[in-house]
C-alpha cells in the first residue's frame, strides 16, 4: 500500500488526506497546533459558510486570481459534490442569502468534526502538535518529510496544504511557501486580502459604528475610476469595512502606490436632477432652519455635519438663505462623497491570502508540482484568492480532493 503524508490539518489538508485514504492509500496528517481546522473554526464568524450553492460556471466568477487553473478541480469537485459530500458524512446544510451554504447547526465545529471522524474511520494517522520543518528531496523526487524533531518520515507523495498567513494567531505561518521554495517553485509575493480600509479622514471616528445599506461605491486610482459596487459598508474608527469594501480589497492591490480616492453614492437611486427636487421639497419644510438641523429626513443624523463639511456649505447658514448653486453643491457632495484610503489593514483581519506558489508550475488536473514529482500542493498555499460567500473554501475543497485522489 502506497503511504502519503499532507502537511497541514486545515480544509485543503483534511480533504485530501480523506479522499488519499478512501482511494486505499496509507495515510499520514501532520497538523502543527493542538487541533484540526483552527481557521477554519473561525470561518464564517464561527458558522463556517463551506461552499456556496451558485452554478457551477459561476463560481469561476468569483475567483479573483487565476480561475482558469480551477477548471478541472472545480468540475471535477464540484460546489454540488461538496454539498453531497457534506451530507454523506453527517453534516446536514441550509442555503442562505446570496447562495451561500452553511452547517443546520451554525457551528464551523461540526463540519471540522465530521471531517475528523471520517479521516478516522479511512484510518488516516493524524498526528498533532507536530511540525514539518523540511521536504526530502532526492533528483527531484518527493520521498517524504523531515519533522523539528529531525525524525524522517518518507513516503510515495507529500501533499502541502499549509495554508496562507492570513490570521496569524491560528497558527497560520510560510513554511509552504518555504517548501515549494526549496523544491524550485516561484513563490508570488503574500498580500493580505479581503480586509477592511484605512482611510486619512479624521471625520471616520465621528462615524465609527455607522452602517450604510443600498450604497453606491468606487475607487479611483489616480483619478481613473478602477472598481465599483452596491451594496451594504461600515465606517470604523480607523476607515472602513462591511460587504463591498471587503470585496473590493480584493481588486486594488495593483494600484495601492497610485493616490485612492473612495467616492460613496448616498443615494443611488436618484440622479442628481431627482436628488435636488427631494432636497427642495424638504427645505420647503425647513425653510426657517439652519442647513445643519434641516437633512434628518434625507441623512443619517451622524453622516449630516460630514456631508456639511465636505461640500464647503455653513452648516449655521438658514435654508432660506442658500442659494440654488449651494443647493446644487450638496446635492453633489451627496452623490459623490470623497475619502483618501491610505492602505489595507494586515494580516490580522485578512480573510485570505493573495499569492503565494506560482499556478503555472502546478499540473491542474492532478496538483503536481511540475517540478518536483510525488509533491503535490492543495489550497491557499497556492496564489489563488476568491471573494467571500464560500468561493475560498470551495477552493480548499476542490484542490484538496483532486490532490488526494491524484497522489
Amino acid at each position: 500500500m502506497s503511504k502519503v503524508i499532507v502537511i497541514g490539518g486545515g480544509a485543503a489538508g483534511m480533504m485530501a488526506a480523506v479522499f488519499a485514504a478512501r482511494n486505499g492509500k496509507e495515510v499520514i496528517l501532520l497538523e502543527q497546533n493542538e487541533k484540526l481546522g483552527k481557521k477554519l473554526f473561525i470561518t464564517g464568524k464561527g458558522r463556517c459558510n463551506f461552499t456556496n450553492a451558485c452554478d457551477t460556471e459561476d463560481l469561476f466568477g468569483n475567483v479573483v486570481t487565476n480561475p482558469k487553473f480551477l477548471y478541472s478541480a472545480f468540475y471535477s469537485f464540484s460546489n454540488r459534490m461538496v454539498m453531497d459530500f457534506f451530507e454523506e458524512i453527517g453534516l446536514p446544510y441550509k442555503i442562505e442569502r446570496g447562495n451561500r451554504v452553511f452547517p443546520v447547526s451554525d457551528h464551523s465545529s461540526d463540519v471540522i468534526k465530521v471531517l475528523e471522524k471520517e479521516l478516522r474511520k479511512r484510518k488516516a494517522e493524524i498526528f498533532l502538535n507536530t511540525k514539518a520543518e523540511s521536504l526530502i528531496i532526492e533528483h527531484n523526487i518527493c520521498k517524504g518529510v523531515q519533522l523539528a524533531n529531525h525524525k524522517k518520515l518518507y513516503a510515495d507523495s507529500v501533499i502541502v496544504a499549509t495554508g496562507g498567513i492570513s490570521y496569524p494567531r491560528t497558527g497560520a505561518c510560510a513554511d509552504g511557501y518555504r517548501f515549494a521554495g526549496k523544491a524550485g517553485h516561484t513563490i508570488i509575493r503574500q498580500k493580505p486580502s479581503l480586509v477592511p480600509f484605512e482611510l486619512k479622514d479624521s471625520c471616520c471616528k465621528d462615524l465609527m459604528g455607522i452602517s450604510l445599506k443600498n450604497v453606491s461605491v468606487s475607487i479611483y486610482a489616480d483619478g481613473k475610476k478602477v472598481y465599483s459596487d452596491f451594496g451594504e459598508m461600515l465606517f470604523t474608527h480607523f476607515g472602513v469595512s462591511g460587504p463591498i469594501i471587503i470585496k473590493a480589497s480584493a481588486y486594488i492591490h495593483k494600484y495601492l502606490e497610485k493616490e485612492l480616492t473612495l467616492r460613496i453614492d448616498l443615494k443611488p437611486a436618484l440622479d442628481e436632477k431627482q436628488l435636488d427636487e427631494r432636497i427642495l421639497k424638504d427645505f420647503k419644510i425647513f425653510q426657517n432652519k439652519q442647513l445643519k438641523n434641516s437633512l434628518d429626513k434625507l441623512l443619517l443624523r451622524a453622516l449630516i455635519p460630514v456631508v456639511i463639511e465636505k461640500s464647503g456649505l455653513d452648516g449655521e447658514k438658514k435654508i432660506n438663505e442658500l442659494t440654488k448653486e449651494e443647493r446644487h453643491k450638496l446635492a453633489a457632495t451627496i452623490k459623490n462623497l470623497l475619502f483618501t484610503v491610505t492602505r489595507l489593514r494586515g494580516w490580522d483581519e485578512a480573510i485570505i491570502t493573495k499569492g503565494g506558489v506560482k499556478v503555472k508550475e502546478i499540473d491542474p488536473g492532478t496538483m503536481e508540482s511540475r517540478l518536483t514529482a510525488g509533491l503535490y500542493f492543495a489550497g491557499e498555499v497556492l496564489d489563488l484568492d476568491a471573494l467571500t460567500g464560500g468561493f475560498n473554501l470551495q477552493i480548499a475543497w476542490s484542490t484538496g480532493y483532486l490532490a488526494g485522489i491524484s497522489c
